[in-house]
């Protein structure tokens, strides 16, 4: 795959543009090892997002949430119970972390958590819901906890 860059500012106006489930679908939050695409379209219907969960068939607590436009450009991801991230520049950040598309670097920035968008680390189904609160989805899809805890 090639890569695909666009401008901070593109990614900025994607990153806060109000997004809505593509579908009445619920779904089920993935069990050990499951993956999921859920696709979400900007509230004027001109742009395609995908929201993405994926959870480690080993390390359960491991979680990711990530935001991608134009299919291939993540432009938030949120890792939850992995091991730290060291920036391209050298500072090394915990886990959980937070990555936001920076232009040059896609994203491999890591940042930690504003604590006054992710109140909860440690529950998994509360960072789901304040990770799409952080990508602007205001119409969110609808969610089951499943076999969350398992």
């Amino acid at each position: 795959m090639a890569d695909f860059f666009i401008s901070q500012s593109e990614a900025d106006i994607l990153l806060k543009m109000k997004k809505q489930s593509a579908t009445e679908d619920e779904h089920e939050f993935p069990q050990a090892g499951e993956r999921m695409e859920i696709p979400l379209l900007s509230i004027n219907m001109r742009e395609k997002f995908i929201l993405d969960l994926s959870r480690r068939q080993i390390d359960r607590i491991k979680i990711t949430y990530q935001n991608r436009a134009k299919q291939i450009v993540v432009l938030a991801r949120l890792d939850i119970g992995g091991s730290p991230h060291r920036n391209p520049d050298g500072e090394e950040i915990s886990c959980p972390h937070l990555h936001i598309y920076r232009e040059g670097y896609h994203d491999k920035y890591a940042y930690e958590l504003p604590p006054e968008l992710f109140d909860n680390p440690s529950d998994p189904w509360q960072m789901l819901h304040d990770f799409m609160k952080f990508c602007n989805i205001v119409k969110p899809p609808t969610f089951t906890k499943g076999l969350l805890y398992d």
